[in-house]
């Protein structure tokens, strides 16, 4: 028997070729066309908010014609208007009054039924007490 030797024994593969260098395909990205779409919808806003003012522009411009055509009218509605003469030819003598002079009394500080509330706070009961008569100051 012969003995082989142990590198023999392995089955030898063959190296495989070298491969060819590959080349990347071409992608396309939407960037662009994302730019695009966002700039006329920019555009678009920019136009809306425009016209938005100038219609508000225009809504204040007629407010304020309005405004100034009601301040002219009241204005001239306004003007003064001469009033008649007063007549001189006729001296004013005053009257004296037919009503009869005003009695002074003395003032009266005190009222008859007088009540005043109290609160027993131990018993939350309320009662009624007559307050003491007030004497009138002379």
């Amino acid at each position: 028997m012969e003995r082989s030797h142990p590198k023999s024994a392995l089955k030898v593969t063959p190296k495989p070729a070298a491969k060819e260098n590959t080349k990347p395909q071409e992608f396309k990205l939407h960037t662009g066309q994302r730019a695009v779409k966002r700039a006329m919808f920019n555009y678009s806003l920019a136009t809306k908010f425009y016209l938005l003012e100038i219609q508000k522009k225009q809504v204040e411009k007629v407010q304020k014609m309005i405004e100034d055509e009601e301040i002219r009218c009241l204005r001239k509605e306004m003007v003064p208007k001469a009033q008649l003469m007063p007549f001189f030819d006729r001296p004013f003598f005053p009257q004296r009054s037919n009503r009869p002079l005003t009695i002074p009394r003395e003032p009266s500080f005190r009222t008859v039924n007088s009540k005043c509330w109290s609160c027993i706070s131990e018993n939350d009961l309320y009662y009624f007490h007559h307050a003491h008569a007030w004497n009138p100051i002379k």
